[in-house]
């Protein structure tokens, strides 16, 4: 772990330009990403195919409060702390009526709600502009911390870096906390869960919840990073890219969703002179993974069990 902090933060030093460095910033970016859907995916196994409104909303919530268009300038961090409980809030209320709802269903209702977002983006600028409808809020107002704004691909890299940190570090304690383990008995079987006193409802509303917060984070963090927001940015096949991370790099497991956001995002852009078949090749890898590593290339195992003291212990002559 110390080893991998101490490679990360000397990235910038030697990455050779800033187009590289806008590579890495991004797989960060995704990677949060990715660390949000885990905790309903991975975690809960709630499966989520709107989660990219998520994105969009916290995104939209920083745009309104720092940029010309309402004429708000507000802090960075006092809008970040807005952009995680208004999504933090939104995941609430979505989850709230999908408590029922399992598998196909729900993610039929998620996917929904996200082309519904996605709808609202674009409409929302008549008769009153809210989101500046498809031509979308320019001219964002970038990070500031006393007095010193941030400029450069290196220095939104260490922002994001601290965020997808704390993100690892908040998935790594609630998956080992009681929430996390009532969310592996909800995953495994809900009746069962809910037979051992496990308050299902209050446990999935807890992933929807968090998982949004991430989302909101990532969105806040983007919407300053390229100073603008655009309805486009948050389209249905975000959901799939962030989906597919987790499932390529394992369902549950913090190095495997941070593996698959690498993959997802760098390898588009090393085979960048091959486009047309970009798609193929994404396509093949999913099916050779499927059949090879169906739990994904770092699947996570949980825990390992206690030993039993009384296992081989040696059987007493009576």
């Amino acid at each position: 772990m110390p080893v991998a902090v101490a490679a990360a933060l000397a990235i910038p030093a030697v990455a050779p330009n800033a187009y590289v460095m806008g590579v890495i910033t991004r797989i960060c970016l995704y990677a949060l990403l990715a660390l949000g859907l885990n905790v309903v995916v991975g975690f809960a196994g709630l499966l989520d195919l709107g989660y990219v409104a998520f994105f969009g909303i916290g995104s939209y919530v920083y745009a309104f409060f720092s940029s010309p268009h309402f004429g708000l300038h507000w802090p960075f961090l006092v809008v970040l702390a807005m952009s995680v409980g208004v999504t933090a809030i939104f995941g609430i209320l979505i989850g709230a009526p999908t408590l029922r709802l399992r598998g196909d269903y729900l993610a039929i209702v998620t996917l929904g709600f996200g082309e519904i977002t996605y709808i609202l983006l674009i409409n929302l600028d008549r008769p009153i502009d809210i989101t500046g409808g498809p031509s979308g809020i320019i001219t964002i107002d970038p990070p500031s911390f006393f007095g010193f704004a941030l400029r450069d691909n290196w220095q939104y890299y260490y922002l994001i870096l601290l965020l997808m940190g704390t993100a690892v570090l908040m998935s790594r304690r609630l998956r080992d906390s009681r929430i996390g383990w009532a969310w592996q008995a909800i995953r495994e079987d809900e009746l069962a869960a809910q037979a051992m006193g496990i308050n299902t409802t209050v446990a999935k509303l807890q992933a929807f919840a968090i998982g949004a917060a991430f989302a909101g984070a990532a969105g806040a963090f983007l919407a300053s990073w390229q100073r603008s927001v655009f309805p486009d940015n948050f389209l249905f096949t975000e959901s799939v890219n962030i989906l597919a991370m987790v499932i390529i790099g394992g369902v549950g497991s913090l190095p495997g969703v941070i593996l698959g956001a690498v993959l997802i995002v760098a390898l588009p852009e090393v085979f960048r002179d091959f486009a047309l078949y970009r798609l193929l090749a994404f396509g093949l890898l999913l099916m050779v993974l499927m059949i090879f590593r169906p739990g994904g290339l770092l699947s996570f195992t949980g825990p390992p069990e206690e030993a039993d003291p009384t296992e081989n212990a040696p059987v007493q002559a009576e």
